[in-house]
């Protein structure tokens, strides 16, 4: 699945979001830039409820159940979003914005973050919004591979269960000798 940059943008910061564990503003000033967000938290009051944000994401990512899936981001869409409006600026096409006049950093990434989990759920069925898949792994991802199939957070974690799985055969293998 292709992501536009603004829907992409909102989908790739809620993994971000969702996977932080350092929620101080400098680490989400760092974080934000990153995404190219132009919003920025100002004090420790707008990061603590960034992190109680990221709560509410973190539940997306990963989950089976589409029904599920989509109240989820429906109740993130209510929460976050004004209205929707098709905007057109800084050099960009014509791109979808989920909140109009304020200028509350908090509430602009919540409208982003939220959006750009509905264009994933709506684009992709939400199954591009996954979990890495080995134990005791809790990192959440936006899967852009081409056909979808992605399974864990990164090349450690799959080479981990990878070894594991080789390990365990080598082992039955040999006791059944």
């Amino acid at each position: 699945m292709h992501f536009n940059h603004y829907g992409g943008t909102g989908a790739f910061v809620a993994a971000a979001l969702a996977n932080c564990t350092d929620f101080s503003v400098a680490a989400l000033d760092r974080l934000l830039a990153e995404h190219e967000m132009t919003s920025r938290i100002a004090d420790s009051e707008q990061a603590a409820a960034l992190a109680a944000w990221a709560d509410q994401v973190r539940p997306v990512f990963g989950d089976e159940d589409q029904r599920r899936q989509i109240t989820l981001v429906n109740a993130l869409l209510a929460d976050a979003t004004t209205s929707v409006r098709v905007s057109q600026h800084d050099g960009y096409g014509p791109h979808l914005h989920y909140i109009t006049g304020t200028d509350d950093p908090v509430a602009r990434i919540k409208a982003a973050v939220a959006g750009g989990l509905a264009v994933a759920v709506c684009g992709a069925g939400g199954q591009r919004l996954g979990r890495c898949a080995r134990e005791h792994c809790s990192i959440v991802y936006v899967d852009t591979s081409r056909n979808g199939r992605r399974r864990f957070c990164s090349l450690a974690c799959a080479n981990r269960v990878n070894v594991a799985a080789h390990r365990s055969r080598v082992e039955k293998l040999g006791s059944a000798s």
